[in-house]
């Protein structure tokens, strides 16, 4: 009976110590749920924070856009206003001529960068493809001589091993003992021959697949490209401005480029604005006529690459002051003047 008693205590304590296993591991798993909820929440509350922010800047983007509208609608009732009367339609006019008059000597300007940018890309690139081509061509050549003559060394080899391992095989009497010994010790420093050419026949084979697998990679206008199709664009900016400043109205073309609207009364009466639209219409004919203007464009830029200076060896943009250091007639003030707003359309 007193064992059966102990028997059932320890089925028991058993019992109990399974009981306290079991609410462990259910404890655990509680936890690890509360967890994941808590790392659940802390996402979407980020992801809330950045939806909010989100739509404060798609909000800030919609005001700016609603203040871009009502200064460009405001600005269509100002030009409406003056059309509407005759003492401002006609200078509203003129002044408007004058800013399409600047847009056009940009527009050459750049038609004229982008031309030369593009002739120069397609001479440079097959410069380049030739060089390579040439480069590759001298190189494939070693590389072929290289790797032939590298497999008939390990050919060689090879075959020097195999004639002393055969003539090896053939020494079988006891009186070749010594012989054997002679021959083992050659095809010992064959082998080893052997193992190195092979080793530089690979290294010739890679060579030959890494040269065959390079690609040319044309990286642009070089320094001296850019550089020189700038100081062909100043020239040509020049020649536009002194052609507009023959017919008289490179003045009144600058100053309206850098306005919204003409000032009341500037360019007098109906007859003068009259007059003034007939200027500009020919003006356009005499900035458009290319006729004798690259020999000019080639002399100018020859006198500004004397003067030209940079700030860096990488700088394309000359300094402007460079180019303008007196009031002869080889200088230019272009850059000084951000004539034809040409910093934009210059090359970088």
């Amino acid at each position: 009976m007193r064992l059966v008693a102990q028997f059932m205590k320890r089925l028991r304590q058993l019992g109990f110590l399974r009981i306290a296993l079991g609410d462990g591991r259910g404890a655990e798993a509680d936890d690890g749920r509360v967890l994941h909820l808590f790392r659940n929440r802390i996402e979407l509350k980020k992801a809330f924070s950045n939806a909010q922010e989100e739509i404060q800047r798609l909000k800030d983007r919609v005001k700016q856009q609603e203040g871009a509208t009502a200064r460009v609608q405001e600005l269509l009732q100002g030009l409406e206003a003056r059309l509407a009367q005759p003492d401002t339609a006609y200078q509203a006019l003129v002044f408007y001529q004058l800013r399409e008059l600047w847009a056009l000597g940009q527009n050459l300007l750049q038609q004229f960068i982008t031309e030369l940018e593009a002739q120069q890309i397609e001479r440079e690139r097959r410069n380049f493809f030739a060089e390579f081509n040439r480069r590759q061509f001298s190189q494939r050549q070693g590389v072929e001589a290289t790797c032939q003559g590298a497999e008939e060394t390990a050919a060689a080899a090879r075959t020097r091993v195999s004639e002393l391992e055969r003539y090896l095989a053939g020494l079988q009497r006891f009186w070749h003992y010594f012989h054997r010994r002679r021959v083992r010790q050659e095809l010992h420093a064959a082998s080893i021959q052997s193992l190195l050419a092979e080793q530089a026949l690979g290294e010739a084979r890679s060579a030959r697949a890494a040269l065959e697998a390079e690609q040319p990679n044309f990286a642009g206008l070089s320094v001296e490209s850019r550089r020189a199709i700038n100081l062909a664009a100043v020239a040509y900016a020049q020649v536009l401005r002194e052609r507009l400043t023959r017919t008289g109205l490179y003045d009144a073309t600058y100053q309206a480029s850098g306005r919204r609207e003409p000032s009341p009364g500037e360019y007098g009466e109906r007859s003068r604005c009259v007059r003034m639209m007939n200027e500009i219409q020919a003006s356009r004919a005499v900035l458009e006529d290319r006729r004798d203007v690259l020999p000019e464009i080639r002399s100018r830029a020859d006198a500004y690459r004397r003067l030209a200076r940079y700030r860096g060896e990488a700088d394309v943009v000359p300094d402007a002051a460079s180019l303008a250091p007196d009031d002869s007639p080889t200088s230019s003030r272009v850059l000084a003047e951000d004539c034809w707003e040409i910093y934009r359309v210059l090359l970088r």
